[in-house]
């Protein structure tokens, strides 16, 4: 086993997603997507906020940000700047 850091890549894989924007025809996507009416709770009081429930506990997603479907189902925010460097969209 080496002592030194070993460079690694992410495999390429395709996910979906869709920017939260606070329309119904957003939520109405993401219910698309599959997100179970139990894995997901209201968010903050007067705000256009939601959280998602993950293995890693309740996930806070804001206006702008992406929810993403991972490999295995499981969903997910992510801030638009991370999801700008990380993914780019497929063209089918």
């Amino acid at each position: 086993m080496s002592t030194q850091p070993i460079k690694f890549k992410k495999r390429p894989v395709i996910i979906n997603a869709i920017q939260w924007n606070v329309t119904m025809s957003a939520w109405q996507g993401i219910m698309d997507m599959g997100l179970a009416q139990n894995r997901w709770k209201p968010g903050l009081r007067g705000s256009d906020t939601f959280y998602i429930v993950t293995l890693e506990g309740d996930m806070l997603v804001s206006q702008g940000d992406w929810v993403i479907k991972g490999l295995a189902g499981e969903f997910y925010p992510c801030k638009p700047d991370i999801f700008d460097a990380t993914y780019e969209e497929v063209k089918l």
